[in-house]
């Protein structure tokens, strides 16, 4: 049976002033990160306890946003437990972009003018890989909480009611 699509991220949302508890009609899920750092009052509530420095400093954030992940779903808060999904996904790709680049770029020279806010290349070459196994591990700690998250049976209930009302 072939998927229903689904409605694409809205980034044409005033997101300075749109509270998505009180509106979640407007959230889309999107793909992977979409949103993570625009979407309130989630962002406001989960971004200051994101952190992925070391093992000890990723250990205790990445528990901490699965606990808030558990409570937006005790509270039947789809958009709030998707936002904390999102930022525990977050913390393993940050994570290991700089396991793999110590510096955080990935790419050499700057991005375009005409590219700026996209995601890849844009024609530029790859730095080398500069391996650092502390933010390796970092990136193992928040994947096994994300995908924890990921398969709560709960959270996907929300997820299929969700887009059962809101992205059919």
């Amino acid at each position: 049976m072939k998927q229903p699509k689904r409605k694409t991220f809205n980034y044409e949302l005033d997101f300075n002033n749109t509270d998505f508890r009180k509106n979640p009609e407007l959230y889309r899920i999107g793909k992977g990160e979409q949103g993570v750092l625009l979407v309130e009052p989630y962002k406001s509530e989960i971004l200051p306890h994101w952190r992925f420095k070391t093992p000890e400093i990723a250990r205790e954030s990445s528990e901490h946003i699965y606990g808030l992940f558990l409570d937006y779903v005790r509270q039947n808060d789809f958009v709030g437990a998707d936002m904390a999904r999102k930022f525990l996904q977050m913390g393993y790709t940050r994570s290991r972009r700089y396991a793999n680049h110590r510096t955080g770029q990935k790419y050499k020279g700057p991005v375009p003018d005409d590219k700026k806010g996209q995601s890849g290349a844009h024609g530029r070459d790859q730095l080398p890989l500069d391996p650092d196994p502390v933010k390796a591990e970092s990136a193992r700690i928040f994947k096994a909480k994300w995908e924890e998250a990921k398969e709560n049976e709960e959270y996907q209930l929300l997820m299929k009611e969700f887009r059962d009302k809101y992205e059919s």
